[in-house]
């Protein structure tokens, strides 16, 4: 009975790598196996799969690289195009993930633009960025300090 339930798991980790041990017991239980989350977890550990997300601590800063101070800690932000930022981030989607980059205004918040993209090439942050410096030059460019 083993065999064939590790079967079928490494069927549908197949078609969903970021099922874990919930989605897997929940959609093993559909298929009418009887099965727990702890039998599930055992035999995916066996089997030598994992679910695949964004785990914690992504941001954590490399030891090696230069450490720049944060030169905005005290200036007061009074008009719009003094200060831009940027900030990138993951929507989680059902096949996978989308990435958005924004640029965007500190004084005003105005969203001065935006991109997506389903991988994490430089190049649509770049293509953002050429599309809010057609609007306006600011004087100051911040991103967030983990961007190593």
């Amino acid at each position: 009975m083993n065999q064939q339930l590790m079967h079928i798991i490494d069927e549908e980790y197949t078609r969903h790598p970021f099922y874990g041990v919930r989605r897997m017991t929940a959609w093993s239980q559909r298929q009418g196996y009887t099965v727990n989350p702890k039998r599930i977890r055992r035999l995916m550990r066996i089997m030598g799969l994992v679910a695949i997300y964004p785990k914690p601590r992504l941001s954590q800063a490399i030891q090696e690289h230069e450490k720049f101070p944060y030169l905005l800690r005290d200036i007061e932000i009074a008009r719009s195009d003094q200060v831009w930022c940027t900030d990138i981030t993951y929507i989680r989607m059902v096949q996978g993930f989308v990435y958005l980059v924004v640029m965007m205004d500190w004084y005003s918040r105005y969203v001065l633009s935006w991109a997506i993209s389903t991988t994490m090439e430089t190049t649509f942050c770049v293509e953002a960025l050429q599309h809010a410096l057609h609007r306006a030059t600011p004087e100051t460019f911040n991103s967030d300090r983990d961007s190593n």
